[in-house]
């Protein structure tokens, strides 16, 4: 089976949704805001104080 290329390391919500979503392959950490998953939601990148992307490292996100 393939390994997934997107990895959800966090997730809260049911009507006002947030979730950390991780690439496996570069690590970067992206953010997705819902009120509701039905009628459109937001995904940007996560940043650093000094708007630098967030990533984990590649390693601690094999599952």
């Amino acid at each position: 089976m393939a390994k997934e290329r997107f990895v959800e390391t966090y997730s809260q919500g049911v009507a006002n949704i947030r979730k950390i979503i991780v690439d496996a392959e570069t690590g970067v950490n992206y953010l997705l805001l819902s009120s509701n998953m039905t009628s459109g939601c937001g995904v940007t990148v996560l940043v650093d104080q000094d708007g630098k992307p967030i990533v984990t490292p590649v390693n601690s996100t094999n599952q």
